[in-house]
């Protein structure tokens, strides 16, 4: 059957079609009961397109009760058409319009129920419910919202009968007169008029005028104070959808006193969901609004350090990335994490872990975690410094070209403490195994990307997307360039959550993109790595690359 898109779900209310559907039947219950009767009005624009009317031959006897309701009696129907026989001339009738019922639903399920036994699909297009958007709309003014009720008290021109044609003109009237205060909430379109009655009288429902001019397209908002402040800035595919929600669906404590204190809302349109990604980043790093979460923190990120250029080098965790000819890892958004991968490196390599200035003559006993074995200790003379450069060039090696040499050891170790039923330690490794798997994997996306200078692909539906050492450019004015080794070794921590979205995008979308241009290769030698995660039924498990 059909069903609409979300373009169609965005249509003016002015060019909707609507058909209000009313049925009278012979009980409550949909799959024992039949339908006794159809009426159906076509509305567009407020003015009425057709008209369908017809008695059902229920091919059962009409309850006496179901009589004296409808006034509809056995004998009326006994020469009526079967609903098969009358099925295919109502879908016709119906088409693409949006159906509409007080209490749709009962009228729905009798519907689909006849579809079904007639061997078609059930009807699941859009559904209109006057009865749910009365209680939004006139729930103070009346005593229930039976259509009777509402028709007496907004004095409708048409008043329901239990015929099915009348209440339809009954429920018509009341989905004009509905229509007209909805707009007072800025409920512009189909989608809006969907989503009103879940709005339950909120608070600052007032404020729904303020997304009268949303687009239904792709984009990031901003809520603004009346000083001019920006609040919240977010990202959304639709963003007249998500910034309605808000009012709505969104249950978060946050959201009253962001709404609260909101006083207009800008957008701008971006041309797909990455564009949308990254203008939202940038905005929350320049503007820092106090509302957001998300991204505010970079400048909290650390980095994992080599100091290469020590005698005896080690690993340390900084807070910022220098030309100094030491190796990084990262930026990395946590410092605990940024420790787990000190300690998983440590794990397998033994790099001293003394923090003081070896001194140039042996002196002391070594550290306590070169008498456990686990490091060397260059103080007390244990070890040399030809015999420690072999060991830098190891983990060097390991950590710029073979992973595998760091996490196959790590992954043998979890195992062992596993099957010693030593569980919380082998669920320490597991985490500090998964942090640099994902670290070093993160790194070589970023690295490849940075590294390929100017990057231009075509994605479906979107268009070109230029990228310039990884980050998103605008394609009519692209800079030039770098020669091959001119990007900086590190990424800053001010660019990478930028980095790192793009290489998401990248990965996600990789079967949808066309590569139209790069500067230098757009790849690395890095093989696949294993993601160290829990699973179900394999909670120290890891899944091999």
């Amino acid at each position: 059957m059909f069903q609409q898109s979300l373009d169609d779900l965005g249509t003016p209310l002015h060019e909707a079609t609507f058909c209000v559907l009313d049925l009278e039947t012979t009980g409550g219950r949909r799959d024992s009961d039949m339908i006794t009767e159809i009426g159906a009005v076509k509305y567009r624009g407020g003015e009425q397109l057709g008209v369908f009317q017809t008695l059902i031959d229920p091919g059962k006897a009409i309850p006496p009760e179901i009589t004296v309701l409808t006034g509809i009696t056995s004998a009326m129907v006994s020469r009526a058409p079967k609903v098969e026989q009358v099925l295919p001339t109502l879908l016709e009738f119906l088409g693409d319009a949006a159906i509409v019922g007080h209490n749709v639903g009962f009228d729905l399920a009798f519907l689909n129920s006849a579809l079904r036994r007639s061997g078609r699909d059930a009807w699941n297009g859009t559904k209109i419910d006057t009865l749910a958007i009365a209680r939004r709309l006139v729930r103070d003014e009346v005593p229930n919202h039976k259509l009777s009720t509402l028709s007496k008290h907004l004095r409708l021109a048409n008043q329901p009968n239990h015929r099915a044609l009348d209440d339809a003109k009954a429920t018509a009237d009341l989905l004009h007169h509905l229509l007209e205060r909805a707009s007072a909430l800025g409920v512009l379109g189909l989608d809006d008029l969907q989503q009103l009655p879940k709005m339950q009288r909120h608070p600052q429902a007032v404020k729904l005028r303020l997304t009268e001019n949303l687009p239904r397209s792709a984009g990031v908002y901003r809520f603004i104070d009346r000083r001019g402040e920006v609040l919240y800035v977010g990202k959304a595919t639709n963003l007249r959808a998500r910034v309605r929600s808000y009012f709505s669906t969104d249950r978060r404590r946050k959201v009253d006193q962001l709404l609260r204190e909101t006083q207009k809302i800008e957008h701008t349109v971006c041309s797909g969901a990455l564009e949308a990604e990254v203008l939202e980043l940038r905005l929350i790093q320049e503007l820092r609004p106090r509302f957001n979460r998300r991204s505010k923190n970079w400048s909290k990120y650390s980095y994992v350090k080599l100091t290469l250029n020590d005698r005896f080098p080690r690993l340390s965790i900084v807070r910022e990335s220098r030309e100094d000819a030491a190796f990084y890892i990262g930026p990395i958004s946590s410092r605990r994490v940024a420790r787990d991968i000190v300690d998983a490196i440590e794990t397998v390599v033994p790099l001293r872990r003394c923090t003081q200035r070896v001194p140039r003559e042996p002196r002391g006993e070594p550290c306590v975690t070169a008498q456990l074995g686990t490091s060397v200790c260059p103080c007390s003379g244990d070890v040399s410094e030809v015999a420690y450069g072999k060991i830098v060039r190891c983990a060097l090696a390991a950590l710029e070209d073979h992973p595998e040499r760091l996490l196959e050891p790590l992954r043998e170790r979890m195992l062992d403490l596993s099957s010693q039923q030593r569980f919380e330690e082998a669920a320490d490794v597991r985490r500090r195994a998964s942090a640099l798997s994902g670290a070093l994997r993160r790194q070589r996306q970023i690295d490849a990307l940075r590294g390929a200078g100017r990057v231009v692909v075509n994605a479906a539906g979107q268009g070109c997307t230029t990228l310039y050492q990884g980050r998103l450019v605008d394609e009519k004015d692209p800079p030039t360039a770098p020669q091959l080794g001119q990007v900086s070794t590190v990424a800053r921590k001010e660019e990478i959550d930028e980095l790192w979205c793009v290489a998401s995008w990248i990965e996600s979308e990789a079967d949808t993109l066309r590569l139209v241009h790069c500067d230098y290769p757009l790849a690395s030698p890095y093989p696949n790595l294993d993601d160290f995660r829990a699973r179900k039924g394999l909670v120290l498990e890891g899944r091999r690359g």
